[in-house]
């Protein structure tokens, strides 16, 4: 599990690490039912101390995101999402801000905006048709 901390960030650690959990988690680059490293292993990996990682842990716990499996370890959980939908919405809507910004920036009209917008959905939705095939 590839985890940064960015120590100047101003956002606590433990929180870090709980946010890029859960990111991983809705990207499918962390899979539900797979194991996290225990607490001792992620704090000797991120270089941060145990508690901060085992504060993370019970964050996500208490969420319903990971579990403890008492004498396995603790997993992702294999049912629920990681991020609620609110949360979900608003990261998009953040990743629009941004793109759309960049339209701007190269002066594409809003016309331009849209139907790039369009052909997109358009290609995910042909996608998606191709993969249920």
């Amino acid at each position: 599990m590839l985890l940064r901390i960015n120590t100047s960030s101003g956002v606590p650690i433990y929180r870090q690490i709980v946010d890029q959990v859960k990111v991983a988690i809705s990207l499918g680059t962390l899979a539900r039912g797979s194991k996290l490293p225990s607490v001792r292993q992620l704090s000797e990996d991120l270089v941060v101390n145990p508690t901060t990682v085992q504060r993370a842990y019970l964050d996500l716990e208490n969420e319903g995101v990971i579990e403890t499996r008492r004498g396995q370890g603790t997993f992702v959980k294999s049912d629920g999402d990681a991020l609620p939908r609110r949360e979900r919405i608003a990261r998009f809507r953040e990743h629009l801000r941004n793109t759309l910004a960049e339209g701007h920036r190269l002066q594409l009209s809003e016309d331009d905006l849209r139907a790039a917008f369009e052909q997109e959905l358009k290609r995910i939705d042909l996608d998606q048709e191709v993969r249920d095939g």
